[in-house]
């Protein structure tokens, strides 16, 4: 089977709730997809995710009870939990000074380092502690009324608080997901984005930290005829389209 186009995956790409039980995915292919949705864009570069691929069955037949028995995960032949990591910022924020090292070299005099590297580190060390850290939400909201006095007189980046930046760290992880599935499109396998799941109990099932938060649960699997719940639908493009 020869991969599909981008285009050619997009149109192919359904919300399939009912897999082939006798059609098996072949797992490396599975790994490969999610190997290239850790290429999505990410804010900041910070990679404020993790995804655990979920290929017993065993595991499977409990999390589809969490899933509300969706059909889309009892016939699942794998799932992928997309888990945002927000909790994890310093050490992603370590990991990209770390690639600065590697990039201009470690310990460069500040009279030495170019302005590139000078704004990468400054990015990495200063600013995405400054916008990451929290109190219990009030350093947050203290960031929040001193943007909001700043904002007056010039144009400034506005979502500091605590809640914003969860916001940031679930949009870049949805588009893990989706280049996942997009992914697995042009391999000829199907996915079910699944939102409607007791997250709570998937976490504890998974052994999750107290800090992590599932942004969804994908099943995969060969759909089925009936796996396609009718004709796609979409408001008329014009409706939804503004050119500025």
């Amino acid at each position: 089977m020869s991969e599909k186009t981008v285009s050619e995956a997009v149109n192919y790409r359904r919300s399939v709730r009912v897999y082939d039980p006798e059609k098996p995915i072949d797992t490396s292919i599975v790994k490969k997809c999610l190997e290239q949705a850790s290429l999505a864009p990410t804010s900041s570069n910070m990679q404020l995710w993790e995804f655990y691929h979920i290929t017993s069955k065993e595991t499977i037949d409990k999390i589809a009870p969490l899933c509300f028995n969706q059909n889309a995960a009892k016939t699942a032949q794998q799932l992928v939990v997309f888990v945002v990591r927000k909790d994890l910022w310093r050490k992603r924020a370590k990991a990209n000074l770390a690639f600065m090292d590697k990039v201009f070299g470690k310990n460069n005099p500040k009279s030495e380092q170019r302005s590139r590297e000078k704004v990468a580190r400054n990015y990495y060390g200063k600013l995405i502690p400054f916008t990451y850290f929290d109190f219990f939400g009030i350093f947050g909201w203290l960031k929040y009324l001193m943007i909001l006095i700043i904002g007056l007189f010039r144009p400034i980046y506005r979502e500091v608080r605590n809640s914003d930046m969860r916001i940031v760290a679930h949009k870049t992880c949805g588009l893990a997901a989706q280049t996942f599935m997009l992914s697995m499109a042009a391999e000829g396998y199907d996915t079910c984005p699944m939102e409607g799941s007791d997250t709570w109990r998937v976490k504890r099932l998974l052994n999750l930290p107290f800090g992590a938060e599932i942004n969804m649960i994908v099943s995969c699997g060969i759909r089925k005829p009936e796996g396609v719940y009718g004709e796609r639908f979409r408001i008329p493009f014009e409706e939804i389209y503004k050119e500025v």
